[in-house]
């Protein structure tokens, strides 16, 4: 069962029927049991940095989001659920995050460009991994962002685009992946990542 993270914020149920689409074994919760029992993890999410962090504190889920990353199991990240990895968020006052990547989460800066940086772009791949088998270099998903994350290590970084400067859209460590795009939006490319995702829960990849 993979379980979706619900902080009352998010692209829950277009996740959902995503999974649903794919044959995917899915179930939107916010409870902190079925997380640690959970084969995967998607975290999903829509909004600022700082009241996501609050509303997961609220429900007892920040802790239980740690140990399972910290386990190395199946995750998926996407959009805003990718910039809480990191150690801390700028939006707002700024924010602590779950701490997983080392890194920030700062404003896009783009002169000349419109923020945020909503629509389709292509991707440029820094390595591969499994999570992209089948898509193709260039491929293009769909974005709604200011804020993109900064990774200390340039190993956790995946994939970005080019929107006035490099902007993240993927990182990943073990079998911990999250995109800064949607998926759930991305039409066929969309659907084979989550796809991927689903491979990776059931043990047939990494």
């Amino acid at each position: 069962m993979i379980a979706i993270v619900d902080y009352d914020a998010g692209n829950l149920h277009s996740v959902a029927k995503a999974a649903q689409q794919l044959g995917l074994p899915a179930a939107v919760t916010a409870r902190a049991g079925d997380i640690a029992a959970a084969d995967g993890v998607i975290l999903p999410g829509v909004g600022a940095f700082a009241d996501c962090m609050s509303r997961l504190r609220q429900r007892g889920l920040v802790e239980p989001l740690q140990a399972y990353l910290a386990a190395d199991r199946p995750f998926l990240g996407i959009c805003l659920g990718l910039q809480v990895l990191f150690e801390w968020g700028e939006e707002g006052p700024g924010a602590p995050g779950l701490g997983f990547f080392r890194g920030r989460v700062r404003r896009i800066e783009a002169p000349g460009r419109k923020i945020p940086h909503m629509g389709w772009n292509g991707l440029r791949f820094r390595r591969p991994v499994s999570l992209f088998d089948g898509i193709s270099k260039g491929e293009y998903f769909y974005f709604v962002h200011s804020f993109h994350a900064i990774p200390v290590s340039v190993d956790d970084l995946v994939a970005d685009v080019d929107y006035g400067e490099a902007v993240t859209a993927a990182v990943g460590r073990g079998r911990v992946h999250a995109v800064q795009f949607h998926p759930e939006k991305s039409s066929a490319a969309g659907l084979r990542l989550l796809h991927n995702f689903g491979r990776l829960v059931r043990g047939g990849a990494r």
